[in-house]
């Protein structure tokens, strides 16, 4: 990208939760912070009031109108109904296909939908539909009646259509008749008994990114768009190369937001990304617990001791701290978010754990100033969770505290390398 004349930005990243906003001068130095509550209905309100807020803290006088550079994940996690043939299964599949693909499932059915299963379907407001049938060479007629219901039906979100490959074209064009987006894919159930969920997850991943940026009111889409451009974790991933290329290094990049933890593997121009739709610290801090009592990273007397709190932070997902024991319950569960994360990244691209020389975790919980040494506990956890102990032992682990990594993902997306490099060797690596 060729570089633009330099000058100060504005860099805003609109979260699920809280809208962030970060005045940088022209060499890259921070010159002020803002936040506000991440307006539902209408995105742009917040975006504005965080705007005026870091341009009233940051210097006056300057007589330059900073350059407005936004990413956003404001649609927070992707909601997948999963619809199959028998419910375990689907169930599996489903969670299979959302793994690492920025969704969570909200709803399965097994079985031929009837009018009362449709009704169902819709009240989980699903953000797209995994419509499954059987292993190849199955009878397709359950398939095929599904692709018919859901033809049929009030569902306007997107569907990935992973099926049996005898009915795949039919299924296809029942849907496709009444003016349903469908993205085929191959069976995800390709053998009895055999689960191949990559290329469904594959599709799903794609969809996520339409998601990510939410803004999608039709009095607020215009101008959103002309506004953002870019999904919060490809500013990340901007900035998990640049710190690649800065310390000549394989970086390991943790994101920790409210509704979605992505991680980032960088070395030279070579970037892996995953997005968690179901871990979080607020809206999916529930999927927190959940899945790390299924990796045996959570006991039952501790999920038991987090239980209220985690269902707190679900339905309060504008909760701040204000104490120092809410802190470190915040504190914990991002934690535990940020070892789950990066074992299902180390699973899914095997090869990122190889030779980790940096580690950074970014993310509102870790931009806490932390004078009781709780964040010592969280890269703790990291480091002596017996999967991850391999990789990551040996390697420093920075936190992003000043806010850095989003803004210098920005800038490098907008061709400032030089200011984005500085940001995050002042404000990240000291």
């Amino acid at each position: 990208m060729t570089p633009v004349d330099e000058g100060p930005s504005v860099c805003l990243d609109v979260g699920s939760t809280w809208t962030k906003a970060a005045l940088v001068r022209p060499d890259g130095a921070l010159a002020g912070f803002a936040e506000h509550p991440t307006t539902a209905g209408d995105v742009l309100a917040g975006m504005d009031a965080a705007v005026r807020a870091v341009s009233a803290a940051g210097p006056s006088g300057t007589g330059v109108e900073p350059e407005l550079l936004a990413c956003s994940s404001a649609g927070g996690g992707l909601r997948l109904a999963v619809i199959g043939s028998d419910r375990l299964t689907t169930t599996e599949a489903g969670h299979r296909v959302a793994c690492s693909a920025g969704a969570h499932v909200v709803h399965v059915h097994a079985g031929p939908l009837e009018p009362a299963d449709v009704r169902m379907l819709r009240s989980t407001r699903p953000g797209v539909v995994l419509l499954l049938g059987g292993a190849d060479g199955d009878d397709p007629a359950g398939l095929l009646h599904n692709a018919g219901r859901l033809a049929r039906a009030r569902i306007r979100t997107p569907i990935v259509l992973a099926g049996n490959a005898a009915a795949q074209d039919d299924a296809l064009a029942l849907l496709r008749a009444t003016g349903r987006t469908v993205v085929p894919c191959d069976n995800v159930l390709p053998r009895r008994g055999e689960l191949a969920p990559e290329p469904a997850r594959a599709a799903l991943a794609v969809l996520y990114q339409r998601h990510a940026l939410g803004g999608r009111g039709p009095a607020v889409a215009p101008r959103f768009r002309r506004l953002v451009r870019v999904a919060t974790p490809d500013a990340v991933g901007h900035a998990a190369s640049a710190l690649a290329r800065i310390c000549d290094a394989r970086v390991l990049l943790v994101d920790v937001g409210c509704a979605t933890t992505d991680v980032h593997s960088a070395s030279g121009a070579d970037v892996r990304r995953t997005v968690e739709g179901d871990l979080g610290v607020r809206a999916a801090a529930g999927g927190v617990l959940v899945e790390g009592q299924a990796e045996g990273v959570v006991d039952p007397v501790e999920a038991d001791l987090l239980g209220p709190t985690v269902s707190r932070m679900a339905s309060e997902v504008g909760l701040v701290p204000r104490d120092p024991g809410s802190a470190a319950e915040d504190r914990r569960i991002a934690a535990l978010a940020s070892v789950i994360a990066v074992r299902r990244h180390l699973r899914v691209h095997r090869d990122a754990g190889r030779d980790v020389e940096l580690v950074v975790l970014s993310g509102g919980v870790f931009r806490q100033r932390d004078r009781s040494g709780g964040l010592g506990a969280v890269v703790a956890t990291l480091r002596t969770d017996p999967v991850l102990a391999p990789a990551l032992r040996d390697a420093p682990v920075v936190v992003d505290a000043d806010f850095a990594v989003v803004p210098a993902g920005l800038l490098a997306a907008r061709g400032r390398t030089t200011a984005a490099e500085s940001l995050l060797r002042d404000h990240l690596l000291g």
